[in-house]
């Protein structure tokens, strides 16, 4: 805190703080990359928000597959399946929300990350989900 009772450093900074993130923001920067049990997160504060983006795979043809569970997933959770050079997930909340709601968009979030993961590995042949994906509600086209 500054004089005066006033908080100083960015949004970005005391969303890091409150979600006990190590490292600390550049100063300056408007997003950072967190590395979370092995998953990098985009962190960013633009336009009064705080964003947080995972990218899920750069392979084309996992989009139709992801993309038949994210209609259902849109219902469950606020985390929304995207493409820009890749699929990924973003969320997002009013940078002047609550630390408890910040903390909540983080954990949220990366349960979300998880989820969208085990069904990218599960697409490539790898580990199967942990979990049968009938048990999620799923819309399908």
């Amino acid at each position: 805190m500054a004089e005066g009772g006033k908080p100083t450093g960015t949004r970005l900074e005391s969303f890091l703080k409150v979600v006990g993130y190590p490292e600390r923001v550049p100063v300056g920067s408007a997003a950072f990359m967190l590395r979370v049990d092995g998953t990098e997160v985009l962190a960013e504060e633009v336009n009064g928000r705080i964003g947080l983006s995972c990218k899920l795979t750069d392979d084309a043809q996992d989009l139709p597959a992801l993309a038949a569970y994210a209609a259902g997933r849109i219902l469950r959770e606020d985390a929304a399946l995207s493409w820009s050079d890749g699929a990924f997930i973003w969320q997002e909340a009013m940078a002047d929300a609550g630390d408890s709601d910040l903390l909540r968009l983080f954990e949220t979030f990366m349960d979300s990350c998880d989820w969208w993961r085990e069904r990218v590995d599960a697409l490539r042949g790898g580990v199967p989900a942990t979990h049968d994906v009938d048990e999620d509600m799923v819309i399908r086209p």
